[in-house]
């Protein structure tokens, strides 16, 4: 059987770029436009030419993509032709093969926004599309407000399409701009446009998540007989984002009806680096990846109740709908007060450590976990800190240098133009090999600006540990959580820290106490001690 084509168009560069707090630099772009190539997208919107410095910077250093780079504009504006359009022809100067003009469809847009006719508004985009066409590219035609046009006066909706496809249009993109239209809408909608004379293989769909259902929507748009689905990386885009290409992708490249039905670009290749493209955005971003992100998450494939834990480890498919190395993701058998024995053996094997069913010290680790969660630990996430205590129990945690003392102060003083600045400094005094070794460390960033207590006690922490240096150099911080875990004058602080090594591993430590500050040093040291044992660093 032959599958159809399905194209996908992704947007992140540009609708995802319209996120709040979000803004790409130009090599930023330059870097994600490559992992969305390796993906496999057909399609890679680069912005819009000529409305900011970055995207006219992007279109000039034009990357070499397999996938077609995309220009992003509007049509022609009343009152001028195409050819004197200043903003249509700084679209078109991109260079771009492909180029997606947004025009409006939806009635009362017309009217109220652009305060121009009807008649005008097709003489617009038919226009505008037929002028791409002339100058040799493939136009495609965003039909914004499109499904609430069609609501209003579905004729005129219609008509403003057909004016886009009979201009010589390759793909009519129908948009739920403001994300109010049910997936069932969608559906419905899409079947009565090719219904109207517009082929499906010349349809496609962009869908808002104003209703958490945006990728519901594009299903439904795809199961109508749209050819193209349009979205973004980790569902970035205005307002509450667009539809998430890191959701779409494998569901309709592993999923029936999609996958037998469909042909796409992405191969078993590319969809295993899924879960990597989408750190990698949100590295870039500065932001902690969503941990239940479907497919991609760091929980996606989360096991914590020891029933569930127990079926997994006999056949992985009782509570897991596809094996989570196809999107380069992995199985997680977490620990908490929770958890079997099944769940103990499972994780401890993960971690290298192999023990015996009726080992009499698996119960021992298992009280432990559940008398400190009831003190207000976490060992859901923070597994390295978890490995420590059994390894402990299970006397394979070797003391690599020990902590005599440690102090921190915050000092608050005031600049040369009077304005108030903090300062935080941190002493640690460790023992190595009977050798004793303190160090200072500020917390000053290189703007000089102060960066806090907890920083400047991770640095002096992992300052100078004598032979063990050289294993932790590529150790850094990646995230830090705070939770008080009662009110009142007797609350207790959790912190969990993430942290990363240059061999791309990231783990979780946890520390917990009525000082924030000891609750950091209990969570740092633990992410030292579990790099150490990972590594195989040689010990007394």
């Amino acid at each position: 059987m032959t599958k159809e084509p399905l194209s996908l168009y992704d947007t992140t560069l540009r609708d995802g770029q319209q996120t709040q707090g979000v803004q790409f630099s130009t090599d930023e772009k330059l870097r994600i436009a490559a992992t969305l190539d390796d993906l496999g997208v057909d399609y890679i919107e680069g912005g819009w030419p000529g409305a900011n410095p970055t995207d006219s910077a992007f279109f000039d250093a034009a990357p070499q993509t397999r996938a077609k780079l995309t220009a992003f504009g509007m049509t022609k504006r009343a009152g001028r032709s195409a050819e004197n359009d200043e903003v249509l022809a700084a679209v078109m100067n991109a260079g771009t093969g492909s180029v997606c003009l947004v025009g409006k469809t939806h009635d009362f847009h017309v009217t109220t926004a652009l305060g121009i006719t009807h008649d005008e508004n097709i003489e617009n985009i038919a226009k505008s599309i037929a002028h791409v066409v002339a100058q040799g590219r493939e136009a495609l035609f965003d039909a914004e407000h499109f499904f609430d046009g069609w609501k209003s006066d579905p004729a005129y909706a219609l008509d403003c399409c057909k004016a886009a496809y009979e201009a010589g249009a390759r793909w009519i993109v129908l948009c739920d701009t403001n994300g109010g239209t049910l997936p069932h809408e969608v559906g419905e909608i899409t079947a009565e446009i090719i219904a109207g004379g517009i082929p499906g293989t010349a349809i496609g769909i962009h869908t808002h998540d104003d209703t958490g259902n945006a990728v519901a929507g594009s299903l439904a748009a795809i199961d109508a007989g749209a050819r193209q689905v349009q979205g973004t990386l980790n569902g970035l885009g205005e307002r509450c984002g667009n539809a998430n290409l890191t959701t779409l992708i494998p569901t309709l490249t592993l999923k029936e009806p999609y996958a037998s039905r469909f042909q796409t670009g992405v191969t078993d290749e590319a969809l295993a680096g899924l879960t990597r493209a989408s750190r990698l955005l949100d590295d870039i971003l500065n932001r902690v990846p969503r941990k239940a992100a479907a497919y991609v998450g760091a929980s996606a494939f989360a096991h914590k109740a020891g029933l569930h834990a127990s079926a997994i480890l006999k056949d992985p498919s009782t509570y897991e709908h596809i094996d989570p190395a196809l999107v380069g993701n992995a199985r997680v058998i977490p620990m908490s007060n929770q958890a079997g024995q099944s769940n103990l053996r499972k994780r401890l094997t993960e971690a290298g450590i192999e023990i015996a069913k009726d080992d009499p010290r698996l119960p021992a680790i298992l009280d432990e976990i559940k008398t400190r969660e009831g003190q207000g630990y976490s060992y859901d996430t923070a597994q390295a800190s978890f490995e420590l205590i059994a390894r402990r129990h299970l006397e394979q945690l070797p003391e690599f240098f020990r902590v005599k003392r440690y102090r921190v102060t915050v000092e608050r003083r005031r600049d040369e133009q009077g304005r108030p600045k903090s300062l935080s400094e941190a002493v640690v005094v460790v023992l190595v090999d009977g050798e004793r070794k303190l160090s200072v460390s500020e917390s000053l960033g290189p703007d000089g600006t102060d960066s806090g207590p907890v920083n400047a006690l991770s640095r002096a922490l992992a300052k100078d540990l004598g032979p063990y240096q050289s294993y932790i150099d590529d150790m850094k911080l990646v995230d830090f959580k705070v939770r008080i875990t009662n009110g009142g004058t007797e609350a207790v602080t959790r912190v969990i820290i993430d942290s990363e090594d240059g061999q791309g591993r990231r783990w979780a430590t946890v520390g917990v106490s009525a000082n924030i500050v000891d609750a950091s040093f209990e969570a740092l040291l633990d992410a030292i001690v579990w790099k150490l044992v990972r590594d195989k660093a040689p010990h007394p």
